[in-house]
């Protein structure tokens, strides 16, 4: 089983599709579902477009935030490399 997958099920008043992300081995969650549906095939096909576009978004997601954190390391070694000098200099400055 994927970490993300499609399930369809039937209930008393139609199909319900849900988007099912994988916890650990044992444990899953639903991560969005919609009932109501007339036929499994229209539920199938709401939970596969619904599935790819959940997919494109996470991996938007993750892209910015590595973008993020490599600013975030960037700026860091600036400052780090800026207290390195102010400590040199005030070392320079003490002999």
């Amino acid at each position: 089983m994927a970490k993300y997958v499609s399930r369809v099920m039937q209930e008393d008043d139609g199909w319900t599709a849900g988007i099912i992300r994988r916890v650990s081995a044992r444990e899953t969650v639903v991560t969005k579902s919609q009932g109501g549906f007339a036929s499994e095939a229209a539920a199938q096909a709401w939970a596969e477009k619904e599935l790819a576009n959940f997919a494109k978004n996470l991996s938007s997601r993750r892209t910015e935030r590595a973008a993020q954190h490599q600013k975030d390391l960037a700026e860091q070694a600036a400052r780090d490399a800026e207290l390195a000098r102010r400590k040199a200099e005030q070392d320079d400055e003490q002999e």
